[in-house]
């Protein structure tokens, strides 16, 4: 490819809007332009890049048998309707209505699609195991699309979905995709940690994100030093170090306290540790009012929260809810004669404590030195805790390490889900009709693209892994006008085409418009052909070496060779 030819409009600066490094660096490099927010168009650059990733995935489902496809974008509300995910999917969801007043939907994804199309066509145990995906452009209503690709209203992904009549096939099934998007990522040249992670909306209980470390991820993951535990931080499970003496049980004393309506407060006024406080706070989990405990040195995870309450709508009660509901403001409800709860949850550390304080349903008064059984009781202890860096981690008892990164994939054992409330059922072997068993497989192909950047950013530009770079060679002529560089650069660029991805730079400018230019190309080697051709010399160049080295073109096609095998 010439390079007078090809489109790619740089820019010195990137605009002010521009926060993360691998937005900064796509506009810069004329790899994207916004055409509104969370909305853009893929230039020749980007878009190479782009198909580039989408081949890697294509080859990758190939080798495990999984056949491509390609479902529509415009959705009827009904199917979304008929899965209780219309309105449980929320604002995000771009909704829209057609002249005759029909509701439809811009596909955020897909699984009622495909569920539907699998109810209609798939009725034997016979026709399964059986797996589909598509790569298709996707839609989110972002509340603040930010960070160029990372967080777009519109984004190219990859989802893929399984049907199985036995749990063991799904396992399986799971099991390949989870290997396939391994050698996906490694071959993007992209890192990733498969953790433990929420299904969120789509339903079932395991899943598996795949998390690529970056400074501007919006995620945290929580793994140890031996990488034998990853988690999101909003499922990570670490083991509790503290341990209180056990001691005789006091009576229990009910006190004022004033204005104290945080634990830091509550702590000093009764010069008292956090962990001798028991923190109270109250839930509503759809129609059920859940009294939550925890110890007061340790915060709530409201995800873990969730999966023990398994309950469609779960918020923390509003100081109008709380105070109609105990009699007490933020700061003083608590366990004890609490019959207004219908359920109490406690976190596990509020196991063996002695004499605790806790609320005494009354604005701005606690109860000393109550315990347990004795005074309150506790109807189900689950983790529901959030985890803090430095703890023990479940597996190896290891600090934990916290670590920002990037959601690049997200795989799910969703069972029947939807096919229960679908009718999407099999005929077994016994004749008897079962829910077809489904897993939900996705990778956010443009969410990768910057990942990549992230983390391969050099001091001037990027350094493309190979497989997904948009050329795999830069040859640059220094001068257009010299008569031994043009017919070295030409005879170059015939040659290495006919293997490679070359980008011929053949632009009448200067030799350091060219040079910048190259940084953000990024190209796993730059060949420059200068004041050596009519020597046979050329200079090479890595994206990550500090200077060029000058070979002979003899030597040249070993170098690339090795380079790019």
């Amino acid at each position: 490819m010439r390079q007078s030819k090809f489109f790619m409009p740089t820019l010195k600066e990137a605009p002010a809007d521009a926060v993360a490094a691998s937005h900064k660096l796509m506009i810069r490099g004329g790899y994207i332009r916004q055409v509104t927010a969370g909305v853009y168009a893929y230039l020749p650059l980007g878009y190479r890049v782009l198909r580039k990733a989408e081949s890697i995935i294509e080859q990758e489902m190939e080798n495990i048998n999984v056949p491509e496809m390609i479902m529509p974008h415009l959705l009827p509300a009904t199917l979304w309707q008929e899965s209780g995910r219309y309105e449980k999917y929320g604002a995000e969801m771009f909704k829209l209505q057609d002249r005759h007043g029909r509701e439809s939907l811009l596909g955020p994804t897909h699984e009622e699609t495909f569920t539907e199309i699998i109810a209609k066509n798939l009725k034997s145990y016979k026709q399964m195991p059986l797996a589909l995906y598509q790569i298709q452009t996707k839609f989110r209503d972002e509340n603040r699309p930010r960070f160029g690709l990372l967080r777009g209203r519109e984004f190219v992904m990859l989802d893929g979905y399984s049907f199985a009549a036995t749990r063991e096939q799904l396992d399986e099934q799971f099991d390949d995709q989870k290997s396939a998007y391994k050698r996906i990522f490694a071959r993007a040249g992209v890192t990733v940690h498969p953790v433990i992670a929420d299904s969120g909306t789509m339903g079932g209980k395991n899943s598996t994100e795949f998390q690529a470390p970056a400074a501007i991820g919006e995620d945290t993951i929580a793994t140890n030093e031996k990488g034998t535990y990853a988690a999101n931080l909003e499922m990570a499970k670490s083991i509790d170090t503290f341990k209180q003496e056990a001691e005789e049980l006091k009576d229990m004393e009910k006190v004022a306290t004033p204005d104290c309506d945080s634990i830091e407060k509550l702590a000093k006024f009764l010069n008292v540790p956090a962990t001798r406080i028991v923190k109270s706070i109250l839930f509503i989990a759809d129609d059920q009012k859940v009294l939550v405990l925890i110890r007061g040195d340790k915060q709530i995870n409201e995800v873990k929260l969730g999966h023990v309450l398994d309950a469609n709508d779960v918020h923390e009660a509003s100081a109008e809810e709380l105070e109609s509901i105990t009699g007490s403001r933020k700061g003083g409800v608590g366990p004890v004669n609490a019959d207004w709860a219908d359920k109490i949850i406690a976190d596990e550390t509020v196991k063996d404590l002695y004499n605790v304080v806790v609320g005494a349903n009354e604005t701005d008064f606690q109860f000393k030195n109550a315990n347990l059984d004795r005074d309150f009781k506790v109807d189900e202890f689950a983790d529901i805790r959030t985890a803090n860096e430095g703890e023990p981690d479940p597996v190896d008892h290891l600090p934990l390490k916290f670590t920002t990164s990037i959601e690049v994939g997200h795989i799910f054992k969703l069972g029947t889900y939807y096919t229960d409330t679908m009718g999407a059922d099999f005929l077994d072997q016994n004749g008897k009709a079962q829910p077809v068993i489904m897993g939900s497989y996705g990778i956010g192909v443009t969410r990768m693209l910057s990942a990549a950047v992230e983390q391969h950013l050099t001091e001037r530009g990027v350094a493309w892994p190979k497989e997904i770079a948009p050329f795999e060679i830069h040859l640059i002529q220094m001068k257009m006008k010299d008569e031994d560089q043009t017919a070295l650069a030409e005879k170059l660029e015939k040659q290495l085409s006919a293997k490679y991805d070359v980008l011929y730079d053949d632009r009448n400018e200067r030799p350091g418009v060219k040079f910048n230019d190259a940084d953000l190309v990024g190209a796993p080697i730059r060949i420059t052909v200068g004041r050596g051709a009519k020597d046979g010399m050329v200079e090479v160049k890595r994206p990550t070496d500090e200077k060029a080295t000058e070979i002979s073109v003899e030597e040249l096609n070993e170098f690339v060779n090795k380079e790019l095998g």
